[in-house]
Formats: structure tokens, sequence, C-alpha cells
């Protein structure tokens, strides 16, 4: 793998996780119709660098997937997995951040009843949790399988997949305890892990030796 390419890759994913983090600090709680309308311009703020990170993580986890390639190219599999959640996780942060301040905003106060908004709102939340367990359970499907890689290959230090394992081992034990991985501090407490992973990875990936590729 080409030095300049693994550390290009590795500065995305270090830049892409930290405007992840941004997001998450930015993040407004819920609230009413008329919470939403007061904290429009956080939401879209917040929502567009969400949307901004995704190709950075992408290029960067494409990067990765390259650095652990194998002869049965498995690791390419967790890309192409990993990239399907980057995806829903565009698709549930242009309904949060875009469609959901905008509808309510242009709506809100203009006579339609209230049970309506709340309603069609409705379809557009369970529309955003679909989008945000696909995208949970394939960065844990993918974080897996690079963590699987790194330990028997050993291309990265070991340790950290076996911290790969442990967050998988966290976030099992948080779905089979219904923990509320949609709720805002339950997916900042996803995102904050995974970016963890992602920073600790990207580090090891520039620091890594020419010698080593």
């Amino acid at each position: 793998m080409e030095s300049q390419f693994r550390k290009t890759a590795a500065l995305c994913l270090l830049s892409g996780s930290l405007l992840a983090t941004i997001t998450m600090i930015l993040h407004p709680s819920g609230g009413s119709l008329e919470h939403i309308t007061h904290t429009k311009g956080v939401i879209v703020f917040s929502h567009s660098v969400a949307i901004f990170c995704l190709p950075f993580i992408g290029f960067g986890s494409w990067g990765l997937s390259m650095l652990l390639q194998t002869s049965n190219r498995v690791s390419m599999l967790s890309f192409f997995v990993f990239s399907l959640g980057l995806i829903a996780a565009m698709i549930a942060a242009s309904v949060n951040g875009f469609i959901l301040p905008f509808f309510v905003s242009r709506y809100y106060n203009t006579g339609i009843d209230e049970i309506i908004l709340k309603t069609i709102l409705g379809y557009g939340k369970y529309l955003n949790a679909a989008m945000d367990y696909i995208f949970i359970v394939a960065c844990m499907f993918a974080i897996g399988i690079w963590s699987i890689i790194i330990v028997t290959k050993a291309q990265l230090p070991r340790w950290i997949g076996y911290y790969g394992f442990t967050i998988m081992a966290f976030g099992m034990v948080a779905i089979f305890t219904s923990f509320n991985f949609i709720s805002v501090f339950g997916f900042r407490t996803f995102i904050f892990g995974l970016v963890s992973w992602l920073v600790l990875a990207g580090v090891l990936m520039f620091l890594k030796r020419k010698s080593d590729d």
C-alpha cells in the first residue's frame, strides 16, 4: 500500500471523526414544534456538518480496508457494508436536519391541526430510526471484520482489534437490554464509541512505518 495514500486516508478518518464529534456536540435535543422552529439554524448547521463529514470517513475507511486487504478480500466487504451505513446516516441526517425543521417552520402556526403535523413528523421519526439502526448495525459489522483481520494478521497493533471487540460487546449488550440508541444520548454514546475507534485506527495508520506496508 502506498505510504502517501495510507496517510491521506488516515487524515480523512481523523478529520471526519472530528467533524462527527462537533456534530454531536452541537446536536440539539428534541422538543416541541415551537422549539424546533426556534432552533432551526442550529439543527440545519449541525446536520450539514454531519453530512459533510461522511465522504471523509468513507474515504478513510477505504484506505483502512486496503491496508487490511487479505487474499480473500473480506476487508472490502467491511468497506461496502460500512458505506451502506454511511448512506443510511446521510438519509437520517437529511430527514432530521433539513426536512423536519423546514417542514415545521413552514406549517407551524398556519392553522393546520397540530395532530396532523405531529402524525406526519412521526412518520419521519420512524424513517429516521430505521436509518439510524441500519447505520449502527453496519458500523458494528464493519468494525468487527476489521478487528478480526487486525488480530489475525497484525497489520495494525492487535490491541485496537481487541478494542473493536469491546465496542461490539458493549453494543450487543445494549441491544439486548433495549438501550435506546436513537435517543440523543444513545446516539451520542454510539458515535463517541465509533469515533474513538476510528481516531485510533487513523493515528495508527498514519504512524505506520513504510517498511511495515
